[in-house]
């Protein structure tokens, strides 16, 4: 069976509609809707629980949101499995640390490309918790719920993504 076969068979409809139905079975079963960005931040609060654990407990926001390994934190975790186990399902699993696009625009050097997915991340997530969450997690649980706001936080974290890659890239493959 050739790569391009079982490419094709990762269906990218296909894997909405089961995400779709896993939303809505976590709804069903928990009451509760998807989210990543939260786990992060508990993360970071179970490393600093080692080393500093009074400032944790005197944490206003800790309080609120436990640093502890719960439904969402396995949830994050079995996206980065299960993203794992489809790129090897797929053979399409490599180690890259300057992807050819980055390379093209930006240069070869991984220390650059290191630098520059550091500060995006660390700006993505400064947007979702002043925002008290990701607009993806947003727009999927919204949207599913028929909100007006979950559509609009789709289409503009869409149109977003699609502005900042034609500034960054010029519209280039």
């Amino acid at each position: 069976m050739s790569e391009r076969t079982l490419i094709r068979r990762a269906n990218p409809y296909i894997a909405g509609a089961l995400a779709g139905l896993l939303l809505v079975f976590s709804v069903f079963a928990t009451g509760k809707y998807f989210g990543a960005s939260t786990t992060y931040v508990r993360s970071a609060g179970m490393v600093e629980l080692t080393l500093d654990p009074e400032h944790v407990a005197q944490n206003a926001y800790f309080g609120k949101e436990k640093p502890l390994v719960d439904w969402q934190w396995m949830f994050v975790a079995g996206i980065v499995v299960g993203s794992f186990g489809a790129a090897v399902a797929t053979r399409t699993f490599k180690v890259q640390q300057v992807p050819s696009i980055w390379a093209g625009r930006f240069g070869p050097s991984p220390a650059k490309r290191y630098a520059g997915a550091f500060l995006g991340g660390a700006l993505a997530m400064f947007g979702a918790r002043l925002a008290d969450g990701c607009p993806s997690g947003h727009g999927l649980s919204g949207s599913l719920q028929m909100a007006l706001s979950g559509y609009v936080a789709l289409v503009c974290f869409f149109v977003g993504g699609l502005i900042m890659a034609r500034l960054l890239y010029g519209g280039r493959n």
